[in-house]
């Protein structure tokens, strides 16, 4: 793909499907597979397999590397495939590699988990990176609200490779001042936080945003991003109003339920089980209605 059609792939809403399990732990593959083409027939063109919504910090690197082949395939020229890397610089190399092998378009490269990151080792982990696979583009995935603009701006004039960013500090103000810093118009911005924020995000410059809601209902997250697109605010904040409850359910005690109130919403639709790794947890009984009576009411 060229640069301009990978930008326009970041441009939209970017799908974070979950990693569904069996009873024995194992994943799903027969139900991956099967919500992959929800998506896709939802009208989806986005996909990012082992992003955080994915559970990819619970996933072995061979269940990572299934999760990318069988996105890949299941996209098959319908959606750009923007696969999920990280962890120390060889294993995200090698998964990029093992990307760009099977086909992908991009990889988002998650936040490095290190107790001690400086500014100067943040550009020098992503470059690594990017350098290792020139042929695909690059999407750093940025939570540190104290990492400068100007930083992302020399990992931009050192990797043209670098194509966007999912921002996900949250702080609309930060980011305006940020993106500008870094190169407004260098950069695809990416809300990273979700429907909760991309309107004020795309107030600021942003002009997609990442999804974990979408695996529930995609018709909302594409109303929410067409809305958004042509500067209709009010329809946006009318969705924005519709999934409020879901979003505060998922943000509740630090995000501990992130992942487990989607995977309780397609539960309830009948679409996969619930089950969540450690150290996630499942929803506790007396919350489970509410997820449910929240997804019955949205269209699928």
């Amino acid at each position: 793909m060229t640069h301009q059609t990978l930008r326009a792939a970041l441009a939209d809403v970017v799908a974070i499907p979950v990693t569904p399990f069996a009873e024995d732990g194992r994943v799903d593959s027969d139900a991956h597979r099967a919500l992959l083409r929800r998506l896709l027939d939802g009208g989806v063109r986005t996909l990012t397999p082992n992003g955080n919504t994915g559970e990819f910090y619970a996933l072995t690197p061979d269940e990572r590397r299934a999760i990318t082949e069988a996105t890949v395939d299941e996209a098959a020229g319908r959606a750009t495939v923007l696969v999920g890397v990280g962890h120390d610089v060889p294993t995200a190399v090698e998964a990029a590699r093992h990307a760009r092998d099977t086909g992908a378009h991009m990889v988002m490269v998650h936040q490095p988990v290190h107790p001690y990151v400086s500014e100067s080792g943040w550009v020098d982990y992503h470059r690594a990176i990017a350098e290792a696979v020139p042929e695909l583009g690059v999407v750093p995935y940025i939570r540190n609200p104290l990492l400068s603009g100007a930083r992302l701006a020399e990992l931009g004039a050192a990797c043209p490779n670098v194509v966007g960013v999912k921002y996900a500090v949250p702080d609309a103000a930060r980011f305006a001042g940020f993106a500008r810093d870094a190169g407004l118009d260098r950069f695809v911005w990416v809300a990273g936080l979700a429907e909760p924020y991309a309107p004020s995000y795309f107030s600021a410059g942003a002009t997609g945003f990442t999804s974990g809601l979408v695996n529930v209902s995609p018709a909302l997250s594409l109303e929410m991003l067409e809305a958004l697109r042509t500067g209709d605010y009010g329809t946006a904040m009318k969705v924005w109003e519709r999934i409020r409850r879901f979003e505060e359910l998922r943000a509740a005690n630090g995000s501990a339920d992130n992942v487990t109130v989607v995977k309780e919403a397609l539960a309830s639709l009948g679409l996969c089980r619930r089950a969540i790794r450690p150290p996630s947890r499942e929803l506790p009984e007396d919350e489970r209605a509410e997820v449910a009576a929240i997804a019955g009411g949205w269209p699928i």
